[in-house]
């Protein structure tokens, strides 16, 4: 099972950590660990790569945990609050599409939020 905990500050989304493996299917070919894994990296590549927003991620070798934290989703580490609510709604929404996976791949995923000073 993989579980997902979302951080929040103040109800306002900065990161999450993913722990464990899905075990939907044999390697290669687990469709929840590939969804999960998809949309981990759409949200690194469009905060570094489209809005210019520094990521910290860092993955486990061994057991391919991670944990991605965004300063800027944060309004007391940003100077442009459009960056801001882009990326803390884009993560917001990770967790919102998490929760309606777990209607179909409860057995597999387990999803949290809490708050959590940075």
């Amino acid at each position: 099972m993989t579980k997902v905990v979302f951080y929040k500050k103040n109800g306002v989304f900065y990161g999450f950590h993913e722990i464990g493996h899905a075990s939907y299917g044999e390697f290669g070919t687990d469709i929840v660990c590939s969804a999960l894994s998809a949309m981990t990296m759409l949200i690194i590549n469009t905060a570094e790569t489209v809005w210019g927003i520094d990521v910290t991620y860092e993955i486990e070798d061994e057991t391919a945990d991670i944990t991605v934290i965004v300063k800027e989703a944060l309004p007391e580490y940003t100077t442009s609050k459009e960056k801001q609510y882009a990326v803390s709604g884009l993560i917001e929404g990770y967790y919102y599409q998490l929760m309606d996976m777990l209607e179909d791949y409860s057995d597999y995923l387990d999803v949290d939020a809490e708050e959590r000073d940075f």
